[in-house]
């Protein structure tokens, strides 16, 4: 199982930008799909972006579309999400995982969870 480590949240502004990483270790990270989720207090865990193998396919969230970027650098065995525009409904702690089948976006189906960044946005 690959291990996570998520690191890039903080304080932000309304509009302003952040940049999260995922570093991994354990195993072959290029044999998984990556995808990034996000919990907000009182709410279900849900799904923010997922890339593929070698970044050639990319899914968003509704909500993200056109403000997060997701990247991976297979060579630094790490996973990004780029933030952009950011609302305060954006505030929440942020998870990476693991998949190893493109196509499912549920949490409950990805595997070795983070322990998350919290990401906090004011108005």
């Amino acid at each position: 199982q690959v291990q996570l480590v998520e690191s890039g949240g903080g304080l932000v502004q309304a509009g302003g930008s952040l940049r999260l990483s995922c570093a991994a270790s354990g195993r072959t990270f290029s044999n998984y799909i990556m995808g990034w989720f996000r919990q907000a207090p009182g709410k279900e865990r849900e799904f923010v972006a997922a890339i593929s193998y070698y970044g050639g396919r990319t899914n968003y969230a509704d909500s993200v579309k056109g403000r997060f970027t997701i990247s991976r650098d297979n060579a630094k065995n790490t996973v990004y999400l780029q933030m952009s525009s950011l609302k305060s409904e954006d505030t929440a702690i942020y998870y990476c995982a693991t998949h190893t089948k493109w196509g499912l976006w549920v949490p409950d189906t990805y595997d070795g969870w983070g322990q998350g960044t919290q990401v906090t946005v004011s108005s």
